[in-house]
């Protein structure tokens, strides 16, 4: 994958960075200082994320033995995915001794969407990426180009909306519709990298659940006299 003029440079702060994501499915990849794509791994599952992201993370930590940043797509996604990769991705920084990079997991699918568009030529124009957020709900952010800095420019952040609302709300923003079922990995790495040479942060430590968990803790038992 080609990188941006400046990621890699002089000022780059980091020589490979580890992406992770558990918004939809399990993603771990990893990118070189020059933006090169060293690996990109998936797992489609939706519920198997603690079971298969060890696996993933031995394969990437593999090919990239030594990362100076952790990347780690803070959603929009389900509640339990979302802790598992977020959490995987703490204590696997945590032990290297490096900084996690928090990075919205939509901005990772856009970034992918319009660099394989600018490889083709193809104007991507204003579009919203769209994952299943379940309960009949989509999730979507609108995008359009990018910026200075080689990255989404986001319109809006993301949002849920109901399955049958969706569409009329994305005409009234002028946004096509790009629906995903994956992230990759390597784009929300590259997303870090990208924010990390400018200096800019590009969301906050908070996960972006959009909802309360489906599961709650149980209220105090009862008192029976």
């Amino acid at each position: 994958m080609p990188s941006r003029d400046g990621v890699g440079g002089a000022g780059y702060p980091g020589t490979v960075i580890i992406g992770i994501d558990t918004s939809l499915g399990t993603a771990v990849g990893a990118i070189a200082r020059d933006g090169e794509v060293l690996v990109d791994e998936q797992s489609a599952n939706p519920l198997g994320h603690a079971e298969v992201i060890g696996d993933l993370l031995q394969r990437a930590t593999a090919v990239a033995p030594a990362p100076a940043h952790v990347a780690i797509g803070m959603g929009p996604g389900p509640f339990t995915g979302l802790r598992v990769g977020i959490a995987a991705a703490r204590v696997f920084a945590l032990g290297r001794g490096v900084p996690l990079i928090p990075v919205p997991s939509h901005d990772g699918i856009a970034l992918g969407l319009l660099l394989a568009d600018a490889l083709t030529d193809t104007d991507t124009g204003r579009f919203a990426v769209v994952t299943d957020a379940r309960r009949r709900e989509f999730a979507y952010s609108v995008y359009e180009g990018l910026d200075d800095d080689g990255l989404p420019v986001r319109l809006s952040d993301a949002a849920l909306s109901p399955r049958d609302e969706l569409d009329a709300r994305l005409a009234d923003a002028g946004a096509r519709r790009c629906d995903a079922t994956r992230v990759s990995a390597a784009m929300i790495a590259l997303a870090a990298a990208r924010a990390l040479d400018a200096g800019r942060t590009l969301t906050g430590a908070e996960p972006l659940y959009l909802r309360s968990p489906d599961v709650v803790a149980a209220h105090a038992p009862k008192r029976v006299s």
